[in-house]
């Protein structure tokens, strides 16, 4: 069982046993502070882990995979709030003009000391879903939370004042560590600097195929591996890899091999 409360960016949520929330693009910067349970992130690189009472930055731009965990007597319960660009921008005109440093490389999710003034700041959020309240109020809660990580971590401004737009980065390399995420393709594109029509065209040149053919078969051949080496249930495999259902992961993958992954 599951809640998820939306407050214009600003999100409760409440989980009673363990979900696999999906692939998510991280558009936009967002601050989470964990109540109970433990959150299980990946982006493509590395897993970290996260328990209550942590705070954690998640960077814009980002792909990335969720894991929630309800403790042994709690649900997994979270207060997130989301740091748009138009908040951002805003406060840096009105505030302080900070200059970026964008060539400084955080980790995508990005672990903030809790204190106690932002600890006491993500319990107050809690009447926000309680009560009627103004959208100025919102937008006000959202510059409180830039003033706080500011205050905890001045070099943050390098992370929350970069407007830019992503360069153009090695596609190889990006698919490579990518390629599990099931997100639709002008996303990769952008992700990687460029246009759908230049990624289809520059993906082309390297693997001779189209990109979702070339997905499939990365990820069908990581599925192989994972259960006839690894010894993994093909029901503990199909969503880490790639696939959005079960029966489609079976489906393509008898397609492939010839053979049931259950029969393995």
């Amino acid at each position: 069982m599951k809640t998820v409360q939306d407050l214009s960016g600003i999100v409760h949520s409440c989980y009673t046993e363990s979900s696999r929330a999906g692939e998510q693009f991280i558009e936009e910067h967002g601050l989470s502070y964990i109540i109970s349970g433990s959150l299980e992130a990946f982006d493509g690189e590395k897993t970290q882990y996260f328990n209550a009472g942590e705070i954690i930055l998640y960077k814009k731009n980002t792909l990335a995979k969720f894991v929630k965990h309800p403790a042994e007597d709690k649900p997994f319960e979270s207060v997130s709030i989301l740091l748009d660009k138009n908040i951002l921008w805003t406060y840096n005109e009105n505030k302080g003009s900070y200059q970026a440093n964008v060539d400084k490389k955080v980790s995508s999710f990005y672990p903030v000391q809790p204190d106690k003034l932002s600890v006491n700041y993500f319990k107050s959020l809690h009447i926000l879903f309680e009560e009627r309240i103004p959208e100025e109020l919102v937008i006000l809660k959202k510059q409180e939370a830039i003033i706080l990580l500011l205050r905890n971590d001045p070099a943050l401004k390098d992370v929350l004042f970069d407007f830019s737009m992503p360069g153009k980065i090695d596609l190889e390399a990006f698919m490579n560590q990518n390629y599990k995420f099931n997100v639709p393709l002008p996303r990769l594109a952008y992700l990687t600097g460029r246009s759908l029509a230049s990624f289809k065209r520059d993906f082309e040149k390297i693997y001779h195929m189209s990109p979702n053919r070339w997905m499939q078969n990365k990820r069908l051949h990581e599925a192989h591996f994972l259960i006839s080496e690894k010894k993994m249930k093909p029901i503990d495999v199909f969503s880490d890899v790639g696939f959005e259902t079960l029966s489609h992961f079976s489906y393509a993958f008898k397609q492939q091999f010839g053979i049931n992954p259950s029969a393995i």
